[in-house]
């Protein structure tokens, strides 16, 4: 099992503020010889009907070196990710969970508006001081 994003503690905080309930740390998925983790699975009861709103989040703290190399291994784990939810467990939608400044710094500039426009992924944006999810950015 892979080491925990250094952010992975605050943003479960966070996520349990926004009323979510955590269900899987990790949400483990197996495909054929091979296990992936994604960070957390969660849900949610949502409206009147109480749909329960399922998710798969992975936590990304950007801190290497370059934002792009951290962008570029984020981006090919969430597709990874993705695949296999749709294969495994196509009800749950997944998520990249970044901090709020990432966001400011890399989403907002060509590059990441260039993502959310081809619908490449789905985010959410957190304050790891107050450990508060801050948006939940997903391509119209």
């Amino acid at each position: 099992m892979p080491a925990k994003d250094v952010y992975h503690t605050i943003f479960k905080t966070a996520l349990i503020k926004d009323q979510w309930t955590i269900t899987h740390d990790p949400l483990t998925l197996k495909l054929g010889k091979k296990d992936f983790y994604v960070d957390l699975g969660a849900s949610q009861l949502l409206g009147a009907e109480k749909v329960d709103h399922k998710i798969a989040v992975e936590i990304k703290s950007f801190i290497g070196r370059s934002d792009i190399d951290d962008l570029e291994k984020a981006l090919g784990q969430y597709v990874l990710y993705q695949d296999i939810l749709a294969e495994l467990d196509p009800s749950r939608v997944l998520y990249l969970a970044v901090p709020s400044l990432v966001v400011e710094d890399l989403f907002e500039e060509p590059v990441g508006k260039l993502l959310l426009k081809n619908r490449r992924l789905k985010l959410i944006s957190f304050d790891p001081k107050q450990e508060v999810i801050q948006q939940w950015i997903t391509p119209n």
